[in-house]
C-alpha cells in the first residue's frame, strides 16, 4: 500500500545539489528511509533518520554529502543531496514504519531490506551528468 509521496528529483550537473522531500501523510512514522535504485543495480538504503531519538544513519557513499531531516509535524522527511556525482544517478525511494526499534530500523536501512516497512512512494528520478 503507497502511503508516501517522494518529489524533488530532477537532472543536475556534477557536483549539483538537490533536496529530495517524502510526504508522508497519516501516522507518525517514527523511522523513515531513503533507498536508491540506479539502472540495472539492486535497491540500497542510504539514509535513515529515527526521530524520537534524533538519530540519523548514513550510508558511507553518501555521508558527508547528504543530509535527511523530518519537519516538526512529522508529515514531511527531506533529503538535502549536495556535491551530486554521476554515481548517484538513480530512482529515490522512501520507505517508512511506525513499529520498529532505533536498531531495526538502521539495519533495515544498511542492509537495504527493501519492502520491510510497511510504506512506501513510487519514487522520484535523479539524475547527475558529468
Amino acid at each position: 500500500q503507497v502511503q508516501l509521496v517522494e518529489s524533488g528529483g530532477g537532472s543536475v550537473e556534477t557536483g549539483g545539489s538537490l533536496r529530495l522531500s517524502c510526504a508522508a501523510s497519516g501516522y507518525a512514522y517514527n523511522c523513515i528511509g531513503w533507498f536508491r535504485q540506479a539502472p540495472d543495480k539492486m535497491r540500497e538504503g542510504i539514509a535513515a533518520i529515527y526521530p524520537d531519538e534524533s538519530a540519523e544513519y548514513y550510508r558511507d557513499s553518501v555521508r558527508g554529502r547528504f543530509t535527511i531531516a523530518q519537519d516538526n509535524a512529522k508529515s514531511m522527511v527531506y533529503l538535502e543531496m549536495i556535491g551530486l556525482r554521476p554515481e548517484d544517478t538513480a530512482m529515490y525511494y522512501c520507505e517508512a514504519d511506525r513499529d520498529p526499534s532505533l536498531g531495526e530500523c538502521f539495519t533495515t536501512v544498511a542492509e537495504s531490506r527493501t519492502g520491510a516497512f510497511n510504506a512506501w512512494g513510487q519514487g522520484t528520478l535523479v539524475t547527475v551528468s558529468s
